[in-house]
């Protein structure tokens, strides 16, 4: 976990500001004056989304690959030794990475910087639709909840709207994450699939409809509490920092 504990920071600064200012840019072309409005349309949210998503898989893809492989690489052999790679028979028992760095180097040795975005295919199905029910139920929601006195960010509403939002994304974004985390998995031991579509047909094959919502309650639950206090912090950061300016910068 110390590779994504050290990157989760710039990782969710990056995505939060390009949906920011994807969105204050599309709203300073669709109008004159973008101040004097503060209403949002949905195609100006879902382009902001999906642009955030885009960039995310860019971050986060080697992030996820690096987490998944060290974790997957502490389960006991369970497949057909036939199908195991030379070098992995010859380990026997012994992890494969001694940690983030040497898994970093042994990846690109062996499968080239592309191994570093293996699964990216399935994390772009699963970031760009999640980051829109992510953000749009977020803002919408948020506008509802807020009441109409307040000039600046509710700390109820986004605490509430941020855990709805988080729990929808990530509930609907279940069946791709589990085919992203089985494709970023891949490799340790064993090559079993040639791409998404393998991925989702042997999936399918083996265990049945019911894998790809594997995991899904954890998902949502978990959704909640992280993605409102993602967003809490967010909203106050920037109301705390937009105040020191206005104090500094009359």
């Amino acid at each position: 976990m110390s590779f994504p504990l050290a990157s989760i920071a710039v990782y969710n600064s990056v995505v939060f500001g390009v949906f920011s200012n994807t969105q204050r840019f599309l709203s300073q072309h669709h109008c004159k004056e973008p101040e004097a409005s503060r209403s949002h349309t949905l195609s100006d949210l879902l382009l902001a989304s999906m642009v955030a998503g885009v960039v995310s898989v860019g971050l986060g893809a080697p992030v996820d690959l690096i987490k998944i492989r060290l974790q997957m690489q502490t389960q006991p052999f369970r497949e057909a030794n036939l199908a195991l790679k030379p070098q992995a028979v010859a380990l026997g028992n012994q992890p494969v990475y001694q940690g983030p760095v040497h898994c970093i180097a042994t990846i690109v040795r062996t499968e080239g910087l592309a191994g570093m975005y293996r699964g990216v295919g399935a994390m772009l199905l699963r970031d760009v639709p999640g980051y829109c029910l992510y953000f749009i139920p977020y803002v919408f929601l948020n506008d509802w909840i807020t009441p109409e006195a307040c000039t600046g960010p509710n700390p109820c509403a986004v605490w509430l709207a941020g855990g709805m939002a988080g729990a929808i994304s990530w509930g609907t974004a279940t069946p791709m994450d589990v085919v992203k985390s089985r494709l970023q998995a891949d490799g340790v031991y064993l090559n079993k699939y040639k791409g998404v579509l393998d991925c989702i047909s042997q999936s399918y094959q083996k265990e049945g409809l019911k894998v790809f919502f594997r995991g899904i309650t954890v998902n949502a639950v978990r959704g909640f509490p992280m993605s409102a206090a993602m967003f809490l912090g967010y909203e106050l950061s920037l109301q705390a920092i937009r105040g020191d300016h206005t104090v500094t910068n009359p």
